[in-house]
């Protein structure tokens, strides 16, 4: 899957940066363990990290071509065996069989216009030798990450990763108020970054870099569409959809595996993925969670059981994932989730458990298929049932996740008073919905759910998409999310309320759609999200490594805590800390610190 980054300058002669670029790169060497290629010319340097997935021989990069471009690239096109047909028969030549080759020899044939051909998930960089011009390419939905930082007189860095423009001496290592506001909410807000002065490349966009300055342009976007299918075609359409989706993503030239759940979602990649040979899966437990397991308001049952069910059923080569508490609490295991995904969450155990899972798997596949993004695709989450939460006049999550405590709780009060969070909640979900396409003549409740879907497919997804990438990629492990697959968004985004409740349940379509594949007690379970822990040692953990940072003094995020808030909690009950309310602050406490200090940030605000 690969990182990419590299230096634009019109103003100075980049041939002897190699160390500089060379730098920038291999901040991601676990990004691409595989290879690493660096190219230079007067006004542009390029870097490559590449983990090998598709012709592992001959997919080297940085990539040229006939002296007219030079591509850095990471990700897959699904349909770059297609394209090469049609490439071969306009006279191209290939000497790899690698996706990167088609991609550049697509450029040379159809200039910009490529990025409308593609079927995939990618971020690429392709320099323009005649032209003198970059261009920063990233996929429809923005599987994949990234990020850019102008320079001073037109240039820019850019990089798959922040730590890889980080490591150029002219980037800002600073997070600004915006950065901040943006980790004490749950809504990634596209084209922002955390850090001062950097930028993320939006999905579906592409960004041109030339002497006269930045240009952005928005390839793809979701559009309104009137749907014309009825409930049958709909259903019967999803699933041939879904078909050749899954088909197209188990292309690969190095070992491939499932994530399987228990849900929907993942049973029934799993069970598509197995009509086309055998396949491995993973799920991932904690240690005696099935035996003392509380269900709650997110949570109604565990996945153990399900998970079972799906293997006794679809028969994958299996393989269970089991956690121990003890080392989710290891402040040192933190730092390393801070390292690899560059921000700061509330949902600490569960980024941390989704490392270690990819950590254990990463000794047996390359590349695994997820179900990240059906809920968003299906509205699958509880809250997109709930009247309070689709009515709330804000991203319906926040409702739902921010009910009882606020992440940013045990912050200096100036310090929240001068960030306003909330009105920052109100200006983004303002720009949001400026955005929603809508059709004319439906009714206030079609449209409402319309707005609902848009908001998940465009904010929420991203940081879940994000997290994936990025925790996955951190083990050399490439991840793919099918219901990602722009026809299948773009489909059911235009698919009435009423066909995906039809049956009166969340994800009515999909359900309907794979109902001949998945064992009946997964048909019928509830939305279950990825599993958290629920020993209240973690917890009680979590308060100790405060306790600890406290009592040291140096730590970056002191400064910017609430002193008298952070007392009381440390001399309240234990077992009051154990709760899922107060790690939300706890967790937001620790993994700011992490952050800071494992990025040598400073807070500009």
């Amino acid at each position: 899957m690969c990182g990419i980054a590299g230096w634009v300058d019109f103003n100075r002669d980049l041939t002897g940066e190699r160390s500089t670029v060379l730098a920038m790169t291999d901040t991601m060497a676990l990004r691409g363990p595989d290879d690493t290629g660096i190219w230079l010319s007067p006004h542009a340097a390029l870097g490559h990290r590449r983990l090998a997935v598709i012709d592992v021989e001959g997919g080297r990069q940085p990539m040229a071509a006939d002296d007219v471009a030079v591509l850095t690239y990471s990700g897959e096109v699904y349909n770059f065996r297609e394209l090469r047909v049609q490439l071969e028969a306009r006279g191209h030549r290939f000497r790899t069989h690698s996706d990167t080759e088609v991609v550049l020899r697509g450029y040379l044939e159809w200039g910009e216009d490529l990025v409308d051909k593609l079927n995939g998930i990618y971020a690429f960089a392709l320099w323009d030798v005649r032209r003198e011009e970059l261009l920063l390419i990233r996929d429809r939905m923005g599987v994949k990450p990234l990020f850019y930082y102008p320079l001073p007189g037109g240039g820019v860095l850019f990089g798959s990763e922040p730590k890889a423009i980080l490591a150029h001496p002219q980037a800002d290592r600073a997070v600004d108020a915006d950065g901040l506001r943006e980790i004490f909410t749950i809504t990634q807000t596209p084209g922002l970054s955390l850090y001062k002065g950097m930028h993320e490349v939006r999905a579906g966009q592409v960004v041109k870099v030339r002497r006269q300055g930045l240009t952005k342009r928005q390839y793809w976007r979701l559009t309104a569409q009137e749907h014309t299918d009825d409930l049958d075609t709909t259903v019967r359409t999803v699933r041939e959809l879904l078909e050749d989706i899954v088909e197209r993503q188990l292309v690969s030239d190095v070992p491939l595996c499932s994530l399987l759940s228990g849900g929907l979602d993942s049973s029934a990649l799993t069970a598509l993925a197995l009509k086309h040979g055998d396949t491995r899966s993973f799920a991932v437990d904690f240690a005696g969670y099935a035996d003392h397991f509380q269900p709650d308001e997110m949570r109604g049952s565990a996945d153990g059981p399900f998970v079972r069910d799906a293997v006794a059923h679809l028969r994958p080569d299996h393989t269970d994932i089991t956690l121990d508490t003890t080392e989710l609490t290891d402040p040192r295991l933190r730092t390393s989730v801070m390292d690899a995904w560059e921000y700061p969450q509330f949902s600490g155990d569960m980024n941390t458990s989704l490392y270690m899972l990819f950590r254990a798997i990463q000794g047996h596949s390359t590349v695994a298929l997820s179900g990240e993004s059906a809920d968003e695709v299906f509205g699958g989450y509880a809250w997109f049932h709930l009247p309070k939460a689709v009515d709330s006049g804000t991203f319906p999550w926040l409702v739902f996740m921010m009910q009882k405590q606020r992440p940013e709780d045990l912050f200096d009060p100036e310090l929240r008073k001068k960030l306003d969070v909330l009105a920052y909640e109100r200006d983004r979900y303002s720009d949001a919905l400026a955005e929603v396409p809508y059709l004319p003549m439906v009714s206030a409740r079609e449209r409402r759910m319309r707005e609902v879907s848009y908001l998940h497919l465009t904010r929420f997804v991203n940081m879940l998409l994000d997290r994936k990438d990025r925790l996955s990629m951190a083990h050399g492990l490439e991840v793919r999310v099918p219901f990602c697959d722009h026809r299948l968004v773009e489909y059911v985004f235009n698919t009435p309320w009423a066909f995906k409740t039809f049956d009166g349940r969340e994800k009515s379509l999909l359900r309907a759609a794979v109902s001949d594949l998945v064992p009946a007690s997964i048909l019928e379970r509830r939305k279950s999200p990825y599993p958290a822990t629920q020993d209240p040692a973690y917890g009680q953990a979590l308060r100790g490594t405060l306790t600890d940072l406290v009592a040291d003094g140096t730590a970056p995020v002191l400064p910017l805590l609430d002193g008298e808030a952070v007392r009381t909690l440390l001399k309240s009950p234990a077992e009051d800390t154990a709760s899922t309310v107060t790690r939300i602050s706890l967790e937001m406490v620790l993994d700011l610190n992490s952050w800071l200090e494992s990025q040598e940030l400073r807070v500009d605000v």
